[in-house]
């Protein structure tokens, strides 16, 4: 029996942040397409890690929690890695706030009913988050706190008062750091830390998804005219996640190379 370390989506970031703290933990990759979960646990595999897969979707609360329970039987959970969601150019409306927003605050509620004390999680948000117009203290604690079975029932999170698919992304996202916050105090008390990172445009198979969708050269405008002046890569936010599931709890670092910076006050802003 090892400490178990789930790996919720099956993707680039998720892997590069695994390969940095897994080397000793059981390893379940969770992910609603079992063909990614299988190519990422194999390519873990040959590298020695120590990996199983399982199906997981992360709009349903059943299916989270027989996730967790079937990892519970290699092991104590010890890490959570949730790097899963959609992207505003891959899903409607409902869809991303079913999946990236709902289904992020169940996994962390679930998770923290199960974490061993002194564990440790990350999920990632994204600058997204940071770019949308201030909500308000009454909003924020709305997001925050809501019991996750009313979080869509919530005025805010209407269609009608969303205005596109990136709108309800920003949302999501906005409700990921918040819900972290949160679950940071529950976590807390069995000493476990969670934390999130909002990242910047990140080469993987997703972000070139967006970069070939309509908002493409909105995407890549935004990396050309930030300070670093590129995109990121997948093991720059391992780095980050690496230093936050060590000492640190409740925190959301940004790590988009200057992009927001540049929408609030540079090039981005014109």
């Amino acid at each position: 029996m090892k400490d178990v370390l789930l790996l919720v989506g099956a993707g680039q970031i998720g892997m590069a942040i695994a390969r940095r703290i897994g080397f000793d933990k059981k390893i379940i990759i969770g992910d609603k397409n079992l063909v990614n979960a299988k190519k990422i646990a194999d390519i873990m595999y040959n590298a020695g890690f120590d990996v199983n897969y399982l199906e997981v979707d992360l709009a349903d609360r059943i299916s989270i929690k027989n996730y967790i329970q079937e990892a519970q039987k290699y092991g104590q959970i010890g890490m959570l890695i949730n790097v899963a969601g959609v992207s505003p150019s891959q899903a409607s409306i409902e869809t991303i706030l079913k999946v990236d927003l709902y289904g992020t605050a169940v996994l962390l509620e679930e998770v923290g009913k199960v974490i061993k004390p002194y564990g440790t999680g990350v999920t990632i948000s994204s600058q997204s988050g940071h770019r949308m117009e201030a909500l308000g203290s009454e909003i924020d604690e709305q997001l925050a706190t809501t019991d996750c079975e009313d979080l869509l029932s919530l005025s805010v999170l209407q269609v009608e008062n969303i205005k596109d698919n990136l709108h309800a992304y920003q949302l999501a996202k906005r409700c990921n750091v918040k819900r972290v916050m949160a679950e940071a105090v529950k976590w807390g008390k069995k000493k476990a830390r969670i934390n999130s990172i909002s990242p910047g445009i990140i080469v993987t198979p997703l972000a070139i998804d967006e970069f070939n969708g309509k908002r493409g050269a909105f995407y890549k405008n935004m990396f050309a005219k930030a300070p670093v002046g590129r995109p990121g890569t997948a093991d720059e936010v391992a780095n980050v996640a690496e230093l936050l599931m060590s000492e640190n709890t409740g925190a959301d670092f940004l790590v988009d190379g200057g992009a927001t910076a540049a929408y609030f006050y540079g090039d981005l802003n014109r």
